[in-house]
């Protein structure tokens, strides 16, 4: 299927042709000197190559990671793939940003709506996918409509350098340094209040994927999703992947629930990935209602706790996280 540029996009391209003819130099009116203009494009470096790219795009479509993103660096979006992981995660505002946006894409890559995209008529497209995805995204229609720069995530723990790399793409790192700038000092805090017990824990953590009909659990270490924010905060993930396979599989396994008591015989505590609401999903009960779970000495010891929140994937979303990890962790300041 072709995709037809709108009147307006071909009137807004026109214009930008004879603007870009008149724009080798610039003359100041009040003393007659004349100078280079400013730029109004650069090249970006992303997953898909060198990328020339508008200095301030006014027109951006995001999709997967970059949509929370780039909600919370105030991005100028005009179109968003659904992101249904990430609502719990939003602020009100955020929130109500994101369901107004007209939807471009599904859940998945493989759900692009390349006519919809065509019609927000972005000046730039930014894919929140992992490389291995991009092959699901026709990246050459894409391209016809607008400069598309792919920056997707690899370990989980590089949402910090990812978010940062999509909002600068998109023209917004005064808004995303300052919700940094929040953030750090929120982890920072929480850091000295944990100082006296965190640093001091070997700890170990159940996640939420575990495959309970392969009779498997998933362990993270450092780094991954579960961990990773705690980690700001003071707490250490002994251990590392038997075998790494590449991305998450970097930094969490999928041992056999046999393999429990040898997984975190070591462990003075055990935090374990809860759902937004508290509730404990399906994979890490399976761990719960073990026998071997039961004779772990850091349930013996009472020594488990849930997080919420542990798909953060932006600082403002991680903010949330913090507090949760703070609410699990406070008993520790009471023993």
């Amino acid at each position: 299927m072709s995709i037809a540029r709108t009147p307006r996009l071909a009137a807004a391209l026109a214009l930008t042709l004879v603007a870009a003819a008149g724009c080798g130099s610039a003359e100041n009116t009040a003393t007659g000197e004349t100078g280079a203009a400013e730029p109004t494009t650069r090249v970006f470096t992303a997953d898909n190559g060198d990328i020339t790219i508008p200095v301030s795009p006014k027109r951006v479509v995001a999709t997967g990671y970059a949509v929370p993103a780039l909600l919370e660096a105030d991005a100028p979006l005009v179109g968003i793939s659904s992101w249904k992981r990430g609502e719990p995660l939003m602020t009100e505002e955020d929130l109500k940003k994101y369901r107004e946006l007209t939807k471009v894409a599904g859940e998945s890559a493989a759900e692009t709506n390349y006519e919809a995209i065509a019609q927000a008529e972005p000046d730039l497209i930014v894919i929140g996918v992992p490389k291995p995805v991009l092959a699901d995204i026709d990246l050459k229609r894409l391209e016809a409509i607008a400069p598309v720069v792919a920056i997707g995530p690899s370990l989980p723990s590089a949402w910090r350098d990812l978010s940062r790399k999509q909002a600068d793409a998109a023209g917004a790192l005064s808004a995303f340094d300052a919700v940094k700038s929040e953030y750090d000092q929120k982890a920072k805090g929480l850091k000295d209040k944990y100082a006296s017990v965190l640093p001091t824990l070997e700890l170990g953590h159940v996640g939420a994927y575990g495959e309970v009909a392969k009779g498997n659990f998933q362990r993270e270490f450092n780094g991954s999703w579960g961990t990773n924010v705690a980690q700001d905060v003071g707490a250490t993930y002994y251990g590392q992947v038997k075998v790494k396979g590449g991305g998450s599989k970097d930094v969490s396994e999928y041992p056999s629930i046999e393999e429990l008591t040898a997984a975190f015989a070591d462990a003075d505590a055990i935090t374990y990935s809860v759902a937004a609401d508290g509730k404990v999903p399906a994979a890490v009960q399976y761990v719960m209602d073990s026998p071997l779970w039961k004779e772990l000495p850091a349930v013996k010891a009472g020594r488990t706790f849930p997080l919420r929140y542990t798909e953060a994937a932006t600082y403002r979303s991680a903010m949330k996280t913090l507090d949760a990890v703070d609410e699990a962790f406070a008993p520790l300041l009471t023993k």
